[in-house]
């Protein structure tokens, strides 16, 4: 089998599973993009093997440190273990991501269900070469009604591979509903341009609900209605819901109708409505986009993180909660932590921590590769005046 030398000192020896270019020390028998190889270390010990793309900065990526065959045998053993592990994780699974990746050991597979409808993805150039067996596996395994293939990732650039999004198993379900938590969501996996249910939020949601019966809400960046729908539903004195996307808006209304609960919903960017608005709210929702994908654009995301903070903390009401998402890997949980702090210092107000959130235990994190937690969400309360 073809295959690399690797450096020493590369991440590989501290626990990671990822081979940058600038750590391969040698490249033998000529192995072709999308190709299974070898590793081995430079005193010529195995350490493995990997998917290879040389086109990507990150060349290989171990998928086992044993040898292994990309064929049906393998790609059923590993989504029946990620299968398992979601129903020994008591998560509902029938709603929720099967197959999270590297967290998986299938790097570049991401796999969601709702219900009788798979949502996949093929972000790595060998998945995306072998995407039809990993079809075959899902339907076998699984007995969806349709898969839908969603590769519409900006990663994709980087691995060569072409966006498109497809289905490539059944029929166009078009929009249909599922619940969670108690709420029903209407979804279109194929021709929306999100799911419109972010599985990794769901119990954030639940977490939420607790706080808000009786309260006044502001739920910024709501998307199709998330976080709204859940404190509507929790009995909210009011919930007002903003989203600069007249798609996502119309959404939300239409979610809120299915549950028989009102919100008030507004399109408006929600950077302008913080700064201009003149209202208060016991308890408000800030759940933005990632606004940054490399570390390039890191210091700019957080001057964007801080201005919501800022406004944010500004509205609230005498006791008033704050509770704030981010959804990019490259901002620490510690950095976007010390953003809030930063923001209560100019906006003179002390604030107590009341919660932690994370993703959902469908998108299991691995601590040797920080790239498989990305969310990350605190709730905190205004403090008295001191």
């Amino acid at each position: 089998m073809a295959g690399i030398i690797i450096r020493p000192r590369a991440r590989i020896f501290h626990g990671h599973d990822w081979v940058y270019a600038s750590e391969i020390q040698k490249t033998f028998g000529d192995p072709e993009p999308g190709d299974l190889i070898t590793m081995k270390d430079f005193r010529d010990r195995p350490l493995g093997c990997a998917i290879y793309n040389p086109q990507s900065q990150i060349v290989a990526r171990r998928i086992s440190r044993r040898k292994q065959k990309l064929d049906a045998e393998f790609f059923n053993r590993r989504i029946s273990q990620a299968i398992a592990l979601r129903e020994s994780s008591g998560i509902d699974i029938n709603l929720c991501r099967l197959i999270w990746s590297e967290s998986d050991a299938i790097p570049g597979v991401i796999v969601d269900r709702y219900g009788d409808h798979l949502v996949l993805q093929t972000l790595t150039l060998a998945m995306n070469i072998n995407k039809q067996i990993i079809i075959d596996v899902l339907v076998e395994l699984l007995s969806p009604k349709s898969i839908i293939l969603r590769n519409d990732s900006p990663m994709l650039k980087a691995e060569g591979i072409e966006p498109e999004i497809k289905m490539v198993y059944g029929e166009n379900p078009g929009a249909f509903t599922v619940e969670a938590n108690d709420i029903i969501f209407e979804i279109d996996i194929l021709d929306g341009q999100k799911t419109g249910l972010y599985l990794d939020q769901l119990d954030a949601h639940a977490a939420i609900q607790k706080l808000v019966k009786g309260k006044r809400v502001l739920d910024c960046f709501c998307n199709q209605g998330g976080f709204a729908l859940a404190c509507a539903k929790a009995g909210a004195a009011s919930v007002t819901a903003v989203d600069i996307s007249e798609s996502a808006i119309e959404a939300t209304k239409r979610n809120a109708e299915l549950n028989g609960v009102e919100i008030n919903a507004i399109k408006q960017n929600a950077f302008d409505y913080l700064k201009n608005c003149e209202e208060e709210y016991d308890l408000i929702i800030l759940d933005p986009p990632s606004f940054t994908r490399n570390k390039k654009t890191l210091n700019d995301a957080m001057r964007g993180y801080k201005e919501i903070h800022l406004r944010g903390l500004k509205l609230l009401a005498k006791d008033g909660v704050l509770s704030t998402f981010c959804c990019s890997h490259h901002a620490s949980r510690e950095l976007f932590l010390d953003n809030v702090v930063k923001a209560s210092v100019d906006a003179k107000r002390t604030v107590r921590l009341i919660q932690n959130h994370g993703q959902r235990l469908d998108h299991p994190i691995l601590p040797a590769i920080p790239e498989t937690e990305y969310l990350k969400g605190f709730t905190f309360q205004l403090t008295p005046s001191r």
